[in-house]
């Protein structure tokens, strides 16, 4: 079952005149629930009410936290699941082509099961590669997670293609903005590197989280600046974060192989938080 606008409904209608289908005119959140407990809410919830500003949405009086809360644990407990993963996806409402006919939205909430609830440090080899196809934009929009995300769909094709685990994407000033499905952080001593949101990356929730960690430990220093392919070869460490899987290490980029040291440990400090909080 999926929340359709409020209403339970079985998860394989279509809805044809959908403009997120038809023109990739909507946002969406990925959430998760560890013990019947939506992870880092109040992040999503801002990040979502601030994507649908950008994109001239009207957002309804009643699409409050605790309204947003509710519908999506009601439904997570109507699929039985007391940890799982949630799609919460907003589009403007049917009517218009390019130029809408009105600003009001519609919304989807997709609930999937999921393995391990808490975090974990993987010691298996995960390798990626440039993709170099196609950039991403260095503006506002490409730091949204809107439904029009054709490159990273490429990219995975490209990584299937070619025996790699993921990809990491370039911008249009040639920079390594973030990952497929993630945001790219470099070590190299006791620097972490992150890009800012002004090189295109995605505003990503648990990119704030990890941030928060880099910067309360005192043997680390953050810095967010542009990375340049040239910098991920003399990297002492690389690794990916969103919310799902919390931090995934890159063990190799060619010939280069990685630690995974301080990966590791935002993996214990992140579960202490979930536990904690």
């Amino acid at each position: 079952m999926i929340n359709h606008n409020g209403v339970l409904v079985t998860s394989d209608f279509i809805l044809a005149n959908n403009r997120s289908f038809l023109y990739g005119d909507g946002v969406f959140e990925t959430l998760k629930i560890v013990d019947s407990k939506i992870l880092f809410l109040e992040s999503h919830y801002f990040r979502l009410m601030s994507s649908m500003r950008i994109l001239r949405m009207k957002i309804p009086m009643h699409f409050t936290m605790e309204f947003l809360e509710q519908e999506i644990l009601n439904l997570a407990k109507e699929n039985r699941l007391t940890s799982c993963r949630i799609r919460f996806t907003v589009y403007r409402n049917d009517g218009g082509y390019y130029a809408p006919d009105v600003s009001t939205i519609s919304y989807v909430i997709q609930a999937n099961p999921i393995g391990a609830t808490l975090y974990q440090s993987s010691n298996r080899s995960f390798e990626v590669e440039l993709f170099k196809d196609f950039h991403v934009s260095n503006h506002l929009l490409s730091t949204l997670k809107t439904t029009s995300k054709t490159i990273q769909v490429l990219a995975s094709v490209f990584a299937q293609e070619n025996g790699f685990d993921s990809c990491l994407l370039i911008n249009e000033s040639k920079n390594v903005t973030e990952g497929i499905s993630g945001n790219l952080f470099m070590r190299f001593g006791s620097t972490i590197t992150t890009p800012p949101l002004s090189e295109g990356c995605l505003n990503g929730v648990m990119r704030k989280q990890v941030m928060q960690l880099i910067e309360k430990n005192e043997e680390l220093k953050l810095v967010e600046a542009p990375i340049s392919p040239f910098d991920l070869q003399k990297a002492d460490e690389l690794f990916l974060t969103n919310v799902i899987h919390g931090v995934q290490s890159i063990t190799k980029y060619r010939k280069k192989t990685y630690e995974s040291t301080v990966g590791s440990l935002l993996v214990g400090q992140l579960n202490a938080l979930i536990q904690v909080s």
